[in-house]
């Protein structure tokens, strides 16, 4: 006999950044919510991705701050990392957001279901309850936010190999001497950037000719010549054969081009995959593309009535602020507006040290688009702040249209450029010209300062 349906105002699957507000925002108004979350409170960025991911960045450009103590007119002694204490820092940070999570969903007054959901119908889940038993549970408007996992892709050898993601990476309990990082996006450069800080000799595979495909070519190598500096040897233009783990724990990573690397691990950063396969969204009525992402038009509606999905499952960009906006769209959009998705101006941050941020079109994204441009460059030697505190390797790029002077994109790698970035999208969403951000009275020395010189730099 199957449980009774448990009727409920609003349903979410899966507790990330856009399904978890929603649900505490209805919760709070007094309606009826039910929220299925598997495991993670809060939601993957706060348990295994961003948050982990940047108080272990916070640890290694302390290292680096340390290391050239000298410079600053201090005396250090060889800064030393300690496996147990960067995982009681980052475990900390963790699980004290956890429990801040936790206790603002038990307080908003929803239903917390912790369990795992699987459709038998439209808008109708079945529950199977970690502690025991199970639950059917139907909304009237149901949100699917059940996020992504880590992709592992069908390279002989992977599982025997013992590789780890950038999931079980974070529960290391100790320092490879020998890190070989396998993928050179962001997820790649993030962990062996940091890595390499923390003593590990990293090598990076990037099957592509270059890293960072998307970013502009000069950016691109700013980047890969920052990661040479800091130790990592960076090998592109050949793909991953096969891996094999020897009886002595060495992993060795064998490339198309017959290249043998060794190592003491390998962490695979090729993407992430949606987690759909285990909702048999087909009894709900909800479509998936051929890689398993929900297919949502530009309002984050599905294919199956009164039936949303949100963030990284929805094909999203991944970034948790992306998830966040994605919110503010089904807020409204429940309440009988009509927000989109559609020209949303999205930025982002490489975690480095320093940061690379962008927002916008690169230049060849400008030019592909028609856009008569202009460009500009600056090395961050040039800005004060950054000769100040003695972190002067980077490059800030501007690309701006020649008609209209408007400010097309931005590429900045230089130190707190996730900060300057927002003024930038500041002036964009304003529809100010870059001569706004050239002739702005800056304070000095600050890293904002840098955009007077940059859109000051343009080359006629």
């Amino acid at each position: 006999m199957s449980d009774p349906v448990e009727e409920y105002d609003l349903l979410v699957v899966g507790g990330g950044k856009a399904g978890k507000t929603l649900a505490m925002d209805w919760a709070k108004a007094g309606r009826r919510v039910a929220m299925v979350e598997r495991r993670m409170i809060g939601g993957t960025c706060i348990n295994v991705a961003c948050i982990p991911t940047k108080a272990l960045v916070t640890s290694a450009r302390a290292v680096r701050i340390l290391e050239r103590a000298q410079q600053l007119g201090l005396v250090a002694g060889e800064p030393k990392v300690e496996v147990e204490l960067l995982r009681a820092h980052k475990t900390g940070v963790v699980d004290g957001m956890v429990a801040g999570n936790y206790r603002q969903f038990l307080d908003s007054g929803m239903d917390l279901v912790l369990g795992e959901a699987r459709f038998v119908a439209e808008r109708t889940v079945e529950v199977t309850l970690n502690a025991g038993g199970s639950r059917r549970i139907r909304g009237a408007e149901v949100v699917i936010n059940t996020g992504t996992r880590p992709r592992v892709p069908g390279i002989p050898g992977l599982f025997g190999a013992g590789v780890l993601t950038s999931d079980t990476l974070l529960e290391l309990e100790r320092l490879p001497e020998r890190l070989t990082v396998v993928g050179g996006g962001v997820v790649g450069l993030e962990f062996a950037h940091m890595f390499a800080a923390f003593g590990s000799r990293v090598t990076l595979i990037e099957s592509g000719d270059r890293l960072l495909p998307r970013e502009d070519e000069d950016i691109a190598k700013a980047v890969t010549d920052l990661l040479a500096a800091d130790g990592v040897e960076v090998v592109t233009g050949s793909a991953v054969a096969s891996l094999e783990r020897a009886a002595n724990g060495e992993v060795t990573t064998t490339l198309a081009d017959g290249t043998r690397l060794t190592g003491d691990d390998v962490l695979v950063a090729v993407g992430r995959t949606p987690v759909t396969a285990e909702l048999d969204l087909e009894s709900a009525g909800v479509a998936t593309d051929p890689a398993g992402f929900v297919v949502v038009d530009d309002h984050l509606s599905t294919s199956a009535p009164h039936t949303w999905a949100a963030g990284d499952v929805a094909g999203s960009r991944q970034f948790t602020h992306v998830s966040l906006d994605d919110y503010r769209i089904l807020k409204a959009n429940l309440a009988g507006g009509s927000r989109s998705t559609r020209d949303r101006l999205i930025p982002y941050t490489v975690f480095l040290t320093p940061e690379l941020a962008r927002v916008g079109l690169t230049e060849a994204q400008a030019r592909a688009a028609g856009h008569r441009v202009r460009v500009a460059k600056l090395p961050v030697a040039a800005i004060p702040r950054a000769r100040t505190v003695r972190e002067t390797a980077g490059l800030f790029k501007a690309v701006v249209d020649a008609e209209t002077d408007r400010i097309l994109g931005v590429s900045l790698l230089g130190p707190e450029a996730g900060e300057v970035v927002t003024i930038v999208q500041t002036a964009m969403l304003a529809d100010l010209p870059y001569t706004a951000l050239r002739d702005m009275i800056i304070t000095h020395p600050t890293m904002g300062e840098a955009l007077n010189l940059l859109f000051a730099a343009f080359q006629d």
